[in-house]
């Protein structure tokens, strides 16, 4: 089964899509990372629909959304996502799933609203002090070119202010959690490659029950370069909440 949606949220349309057959178990909600939108799930969507519903959408003003005169902080994102699953009647709890910066609304989505989530996947997720901690460690012309790519959705500032969002919001998470780190980063040196797996463990301690997991053999597209790393991690919280 596959549904395509175009649903009023605040002040735009947003495109959604509904896959997979519903075995009574929890619909995965997957959050793409900046500028991204639902195809960059392909790699796993068929799969991931064999397991339980899964739902897909593009953010205000990215795909086949409409673009909204809001601001393009998490927070944002995350009420629009919230009234997104309330106006396509998908019932909670559900299992949360962030690549990069959609990491970020994860995180914020399992505060803001606790009972809503049963399961947190996290793959290659921003940390809330990526600006403080890791950039500095990079070369000059990374952290330039860093800087500029904030084009396409929202701000620098507004990236800056999701993540200080994410600082003042965090607190112990209650679910399982599942934290995939890639480890094969492109233009890391060993260094920093060691310091990104690090502060991705440390997200892992967010939770009481959580796992970290290396894709050894993957740059940030971690569902792109070993996307049975995700299923299979999809495939554990389910089995774990079921």
């Amino acid at each position: 089964m596959k549904k395509e949606m175009m649903i009023q949220v605040s002040d735009c349309k947003l495109y959604a899509q509904l896959l997979g057959e519903n075995k009574g178990k929890p619909t995965i909600v997957m959050d793409a990372g900046y500028g991204d939108f639902s195809t960059v799930w392909d790699s796993v969507i068929i799969e991931l629909s064999m397991l339980s519903n899964v739902f897909v959408y593009d953010r205000a003003g990215l795909g086949k959304s409409e673009s909204s005169s809001r601001s393009r902080t998490s927070y944002e994102m995350v009420n629009e996502l919230k009234e997104l699953l309330t106006e396509a009647k998908i019932e909670a709890p559900y299992i949360l799933v962030g690549h990069s910066f959609g990491g970020v609304n994860v995180r914020l989505f399992a505060t803001e609203y606790p009972n809503d989530v049963c399961g947190i996947l996290l793959i290659d997720s921003t940390p809330e002090e990526y600006r403080e901690k890791f950039l500095p460690t990079m070369p000059k012309e990374f952290q330039l070119a860093y800087n500029k790519q904030f084009v396409i959705e929202g701000t620098y500032d507004e990236f800056m202010e999701s993540l200080k969002q994410l600082q003042d919001s965090k607190r112990k998470l209650h679910v399982p959690l599942i934290v995939l780190s890639a480890g094969k980063k492109a233009h890391y040196s060993k260094e920093s490659q060691l310091l990104w797996n690090k502060m991705q463990k440390e997200i892992s301690d967010l939770s009481t029950n959580s796992q970290f997991i290396i894709a050894k053999k993957s740059a940030h597209y971690i569902q792109d370069d070993e996307p049975e790393v995700v299923v299979s991690a999809v495939k554990s919280l389910i089995d774990s909440v079921v």
